[in-house]
């Protein structure tokens, strides 16, 4: 038997990764992310976060989030699954249409084609996107950072159009859950979503 694709969605400052960690624990699933979750995906998400590429063009930076897609599907997810344990992922093929496509304005299509080719079609059971304002997600940045959390306002909104439009014309797949919750509030509601939606998952003992 498979194991689930669960995939978190959102734009910066949205909680995604805090969520995705806590239902991973939860269910005793994988947790991983995009870019990353391999040593190439690692090696490309340090090019592609990093404030001093701030040149780099639009079309190049697609195709290397494709290519860490490509590598992660194979390497990571798809074998997972194929071993029947859960896969909760931080970011997928969506993160790619909504910053390339709306957020750069390079075609959503041509970007989805690109990582579904990468990705051999390989599609979650569930995405959760936790939605909220850029204006609201700017505050609760911290630290130095990277590239894509440098953009302007008029960027992440674009990104957020873009994410709401893909949950929008998809939304036996989709979830959208408001991010500006407590923690716990947003947990209790993907929760809900989660088990509702996915025969099978349930939470695991952590004493086993």
């Amino acid at each position: 038997m498979n194991g689930h694709f669960i995939v978190f969605e959102g734009g910066e400052g949205c909680g995604k990764s805090t969520q995705a960690e806590m239902l991973a624990t939860k269910i005793g699933g994988l947790l991983t992310r995009q870019p990353g979750g391999t040593a190439i995906g690692g090696a490309l998400r340090a090019i592609l976060l990093d404030p001093l590429n701030s040149e780099m063009s639009p079309r190049a930076e697609a195709l290397l989030m494709a290519a860490d897609r490509a590598q992660h599907a194979d390497e990571i997810i798809r074998p997972t699954l194929d071993g029947g344990r859960h896969v909760v992922c931080d970011r997928y093929t969506y993160s790619s249409v909504a910053y390339q496509g709306f957020g750069r304005q390079l075609d959503p299509e041509r970007i989805r084609a690109i990582s579904a080719w990468g990705t051999g079609e390989l599609w979650p059971d569930l995405v959760v996107l936790l939605d909220l304002e850029p204006e609201r997600a700017h505050e609760r940045l911290t630290g130095d950072r990277d590239r894509f959390e440098q953009a302007d306002t008029e960027f992440h909104r674009r990104v957020r159009d873009g994410f709401l439009t893909q949950a929008a014309d998809d939304p036996d797949r989709w979830v959208v859950v408001d991010a500006a919750q407590s923690v716990e509030a947003v947990n209790a509601q993907v929760w809900a979503a989660v088990s509702a939606r996915l025969d099978g998952v349930q939470p695991v003992d952590p004493d086993e």
